[in-house]
């Protein structure tokens, strides 16, 4: 074993949502671990901004513009890939977010939302946020013999969350399909995991959690108090639990596996 439980020097990693806070914030731990790593998503601005934050940092990386809820587009994202840098070995599925127009409220109450909408829903955080990527990437990493797939799920997939009720039960599905792979690509020598962080600021709850003055909404203060840590995440502690399911040294014998990086808001009743 390699006296480095965490050297990523062998692994070319492929983040899918690299574009946005939490996503990109993984990107750059995989890197400065020293993986190769490709940042994939629809920004071509932000991608550039975090290739070159990368760069900075010593690390190597390059951006590929895709729509992970379209398999032709992550088809290219693989042979982008492979031809610069090899056959990825670690695969992080950071692409979703929350629609507001399946999030209930009383002027939009469950009632009627549209089943369009909140197929479009399932299509951003269940097909482009897991099912796609896998079927390409985790497929060919599985031929290969080795890998890992780190699927973002969230706190509330495990129980759903008010209001967002289509974004929690399509987290929960990605939380039954990681559980799925782990288990049907377990002889590949492919391990399949997930992280399920709990509130961090970042573009889709931003308006949630903060009103215009830059003060917390009564929303987040629900939210804290339900947090026995008493705060929200930081983008950059979930660094640790990125890192330690893509080294093959360090998470070996973990698969079908959810890390709950949430301050201890799961843990809370009353």
């Amino acid at each position: 074993m390699a006296t480095n439980l965490f050297d990523l020097s062998e692994e070319v990693a492929v983040v899918i949502g690299g574009t946005g806070v939490l996503g990109g914030s993984m990107a750059l731990a995989l890197a400065t671990s020293g993986a190769k790593v490709v940042v994939a998503g629809r920004s071509a601005e932000r991608g550039k901004a975090r290739v070159a934050e990368i760069a900075k940092a010593g690390g190597k990386s390059f951006f590929v513009e895709t729509d992970a809820t379209d398999r032709e587009s992550v088809e290219n994202l693989l042979s982008a890939t492979t031809q610069a840098f090899g056959i990825p070995s670690v695969l992080v599925n950071a692409a979703g977010g929350n629609d507001p127009r399946v999030t209930v409220t009383p002027e939009s109450p469950f009632s009627e939302i549209a089943a369009d909408d909140w197929m479009e829903n399932y299509e951003l955080n269940l097909v482009g946020g897991a099912l796609i990527p896998c079927q390409v990437i985790g497929q060919a990493m599985a031929d290969a013999g080795r890998g890992s797939v780190i699927n973002i799920a969230s706190t509330s997939g495990h129980l759903p969350l008010s209001r967002v009720v289509a974004y929690s039960a399509a987290k929960a599905s990605v939380l039954n399909l990681t559980q799925f792979l782990a288990r049907e690509w377990a002889s590949t020598g492919v391990r399949v995991n997930s992280i399920s962080p709990g509130f961090f600021p970042a573009e889709q709850n931003l308006r949630l959690l903060f009103n215009p003055d830059g003060s917390t909404t009564p929303r987040a203060k629900a939210i804290l108090d339900h947090t026995p840590m008493a705060r929200f995440g930081e983008a950059e502690e979930l660094a640790g639990a990125v890192v330690f399911l893509a080294s093959p040294q360090a998470s070996s014998f973990v698969t079908g596996s959810d890390i709950r990086v949430d301050g201890g808001f799961l843990s809370q009743t009353i």
